[in-house]
């Protein structure tokens, strides 16, 4: 088992910056990968970025350029700096770890911060 608890999200206005944190315990060294994804109301819960165990990051189109997910393995946390930020970002923001399949190949999610940007 693994448990995430985000923090971090509150409101902001457009144009500003949060930065989001989940702490990982538990099985931590069965993750191979770390993520945030967010819900927005009446919407499926999408990816915003990933980093695997060696720090490679992939990021959603729409979140390029402006989000930057980072994990320090010593404290067991990930991070999710963001900036510039607009409207269409408020959601749900979730963190995620998926485990190799070696030891069963599941997804664990924290319960989500809310996060509301202002126009």
């Amino acid at each position: 088992q693994v448990q995430l608890v985000e923090s971090g999200g509150g409101l902001v206005q457009a144009g500003g910056s949060l930065r989001l944190s989940c702490a990982a315990s538990g099985n931590t060294f069965t993750v191979i990968a770390f993520g945030w994804y967010r819900q927005a109301p009446g919407n499926q819960r999408d990816l915003v970025a990933t980093v695997t165990e060696d720090g490679d990051a992939t990021y959603a189109d729409s979140v390029k350029g402006r989000f930057t997910i980072s994990r320090n393995n010593v404290a067991n946390t990930l991070y999710l700096q963001m900036t510039s930020l607009k409207p269409e970002d408020t959601a749900v923001y979730y963190c995620s770890a998926i485990q190799t399949p070696t030891w069963g190949g599941r997804v664990f999610w924290g319960q989500g911060t809310q996060v509301t940007v202002s126009s």
